[in-house]
């Protein structure tokens, strides 16, 4: 690698040394998430990951991908790179817990401008931690100089995951029924939805400085409160699969209540959540005065505070709790009920 150098790459502007160098950096995060069933190392054609399956019967694969959005809009106004890594891991792997899956490896996919080796760093550093948290492990990607595409501080970042689930074991709503108990896990945010809308309401793009104001309510400022990471819900969803029956997970993405809770729901069943009980942090209704955003597009739009929704049987409620509060979920708690019907009722 010491000796391959292009003059004529360069002049292009690819600077083929700076990928090295940006390797070099990041060995030091990758480093974190291998386990022993990673094979070799970083620098091959593929990442190498040795399957075990002891203990199942049937191994089903399951695979998700997603990027941030613009957030990364955010972070590049804030020159703030470490984190938006943890969104990336947080948005694949919080969808394949869905279907009761473990994650094992997560790939990702670094578009930019400029190859900047110490900034490539920080988002795989993000990553790494990203990966530490779900229990799966970096085993490769890619950092792609795109010059003439996008000027040379701006990225983009996107990645896939493949986990595993007994096929057995993945989720099954078919005995889901009205009285059953909805359970919501509390949301770090807006996490890595509606920043669209949110550039918008603030009018970020040509007033970035509005990331350094507090408002109202908020002991933060709002670039801080926005770039918050997307939070990472699988090992405690785990742990509480392995001791209740779930009949039901919803991660609460784009699209809001409206969209992600119907798609855990068996047909005839709707969800029952009065609007009261959802737990909504300060940043929504600051997003709802700033923008003048109606309340339904609010709920269609954004979390409000549930980063996941679980179904289970109503006799289980309590002990789901317990458990999840047991594996860092404190927060856990009661947020509707199952009833007859379609989709989502907000009361």
């Amino acid at each position: 690698m010491e000796k391959s150098y292009s003059a004529s790459y360069a002049a292009a502007g690819v600077d083929i040394t700076a990928g090295y160098r940006s390797v070099e950096l990041m060995k030091q995060y990758v480093a974190r998430t291998m386990t022993e069933n990673c094979i070799g190392g970083l620098g091959g054609f593929g990442g190498l990951f040795e399957l075990d399956c002891s203990g199942m019967e049937h191994p089903v694969l399951i695979s998700g991908t997603d990027g941030v959005g613009t957030k990364l809009r955010v972070a590049q106004y804030m020159n703030k790179h470490d984190t938006i890594g943890i969104d990336c891991v947080a948005m694949c792997v919080n969808d394949v817990i869905c279907a009761g899956a473990k994650p094992l490896v997560f790939l990702d996919y670094i578009a930019c401008g400029k190859n900047i080796p110490e900034k490539i760093a920080e988002i795989v550093k993000g990553v790494a931690e990203g990966c530490v948290q779900a229990g799966c492990s970096l085993v490769g990607g890619e950092t792609a100089e795109h010059p003439g595409m996008m000027p040379e501080e701006e990225y983009d970042l996107a990645g896939f995951t493949v986990g595993v689930v007994d096929k057995s074991k993945i989720l099954d709503n078919s005995t889901m029924q009205p009285g059953d108990v909805i359970l919501a896990l509390p949301s770090t945010g807006v996490h890595s939805n509606g920043f669209s809308l949110v550039r918008k309401i603030f009018d970020i793009d040509n007033h970035p400085e509005v990331l350094d104001k507090t408002f109202d309510d908020m002991d933060k400022t709002l670039g801080e409160a926005l770039l918050a990471p997307t939070k990472i819900y699988v090992k405690p969803v785990l742990a509480l699969m392995e001791q209740v029956t779930v009949k039901g997970v919803s991660h609460i993405t784009g699209g809001g209540f409206y969209e992600n809770i119907p798609r855990s729901l068996k047909k005839g069943c709707a969800a029952r959540i009065a609007k009261a009980d959802v737990r909504t942090p300060a940043l929504f209704s600051v997003l709802a005065k700033e923008g003048n955003v109606p309340e339904r597009d609010m709920f269609n739009t954004f979390n409000m505070g549930v980063g996941m929704t679980i179904v289970v049987a109503a006799e289980d409620a309590d002990k789901a709790l317990d458990i999840l509060h047991t594996h860092g979920e404190e927060g856990a708690y009661r947020l509707g009920t199952i009833v007859e019907g379609d989709g989502v009722e907000l009361v």
